[in-house]
């Protein structure tokens, strides 16, 4: 194909070489008693060469059609029966499986209904469990708190008591040491009053 270029190329150089060669505005070129300038030469080789490629592409397409015509005389259609028993099977398993698919969803929702009771029932449980827990929960807090309040109470109380009893331990230790100190004191004022 590289060839094919080379020799089109070198061919075209040689037709531009000679026409520069013999190319100027007064050149006359005569063929078969005819005149022709350069420009006109050019001119009608453009038109028979459109000319010539037009009919060959005429010609390629008449000859594609006529292929074509002797194609679709001689088409004939494809035994089909087999690829209708082939169908007919394919139908019969689609509806199989779109009952046994129904089947399914319906179980499915039974399914879903039943464990959204057993839900429903369970979160009523806990509910009723947390609400009760709480309740108790809370009765206890205020026992507890009662409790603590009594021993506070109690507490306080006995501390009172103590206090009070301290008191008076101290008020009867302050008497009886003033009793025994007076006792002391005479004992020592009088030494013969003892004997």
């Amino acid at each position: 194909m590289t060839e094919e270029i080379k020799d089109v190329n070198a061919k075209i150089d040689e037709a531009e070489a000679a026409m520069k060669k013999y190319a100027s505005k007064d050149t006359v070129i005569s063929i078969g008693g005819y005149e022709f300038t350069p420009a006109k030469l050019m001119v009608a080789f453009t038109i028979v060469s459109s000319t010539l490629g037009g009919l060959y592409g005429c010609f390629e397409v008449y000859k594609d059609y006529q292929s074509m015509k002797k194609k679709i005389a001689d088409y004939s259609a494809p035994d089909l029966s087999g690829f209708d028993k082939r169908l007919a099977v394919i139908e019969e398993t689609i509806g199989k499986t779109n009952d046994y698919t129904r089947d399914i969803k319906n179980d499915l929702k039974g399914d879903i209904r039943r464990t959204e009771t057993v839900t429903e029932q369970v979160e009523r449980y806990v509910k009723d469990a947390n609400r009760q827990s709480d309740s108790e929960m809370r009765d206890m807090r205020k026992g507890v708190r009662e409790d603590l309040d009594k021993e506070r109470a109690e507490l306080q109380s006995m501390r009172q008591e103590n206090a009070q009893l301290k008191k008076e331990i101290d008020r009867e230790l302050v008497a009886l040491k003033k009793e025994v100190d007076a006792k002391i004191q005479k004992a020592v004022d009088n030494p013969l009053a003892n004997k």
